[in-house]
């Protein structure tokens, strides 16, 4: 018998969660004068860069717009603002997030922890809400990796340029020292045959 992991039951209840959003909203816009419109609902991003959680809205009155965001970690409310009035920003959020007219906001330096679902509402003062979802991975670079290759490779250039000037070093010796054998066996085979001579 296969019991579910815990990480993959968390997994299906955000996921449902997500579902149910997206019914909510689509049942709601339908009859609302407010209009929502996401043009980029997946966001790939790297750690330490900037994103852009793009939307669109338009709608009759003043309308109040909230950003929450949902992860496996839990639901953290991010921004909420009345278009020309106050915002509001989550002290989690407070240095990271800037807010647009259009109800779009930017997360800065963003992290492993900032993977998610983003939700974003706009409620409108009479009473109509529209909603949207933007789905956000995040990538992680891994520097001290790149940082070992470059410093290995550093290294192991270092280490045969040293090996090739030693091995000059040892072909030159090698050279001079049988050049000098050369010349003694050459002076010595020259010194026999004078002895010879003389000896004759």
């Amino acid at each position: 018998l296969m019991r579910p992991l815990q990480g993959s039951r968390g997994r299906s209840v955000v996921v449902g969660t997500v579902t149910l959003f997206l019914a909510a909203g689509w049942a709601l816009q339908t009859s609302s004068g407010v209009s929502l419109v996401v043009p980029q609902p997946n966001i790939n991003a790297t750690v330490a860069q900037n994103i852009l959680l793009s939307v669109e809205y338009s709608c009759q009155g003043v309308a109040t717009i909230e950003w929450k965001h949902v992860s496996s970690w839990g639901t953290t409310s991010i921004v909420e603002w009345r278009s020309g009035n106050y915002v509001n920003i989550s002290m989690v959020y407070k240095d990271r997030v800037t807010t647009f007219e259009n109800g779009s906001i930017q997360l800065r330096n963003v992290g492993m922890r900032d993977a998610g679902y983003y939700f974003v509402t706009v409620m409108e003062e009479h009473g109509t809400n529209a909603y949207g979802t933007i789905i956000v991975n995040v990538y992680e670079i891994i520097y001290e990796d790149l940082h070992f290759v470059a410093v290995l490779f550093t290294f192991l250039a270092a280490v045969s340029a040293i090996l090739i000037c030693f091995m000059w070093l040892c072909n030159k010796s090698l050279h001079l020292f049988q050049k000098k054998t050369t010349h003694k066996l050459t002076a010595s085979t020259t010194e026999e045959i004078e002895l010879e001579t003389i000896e004759c």
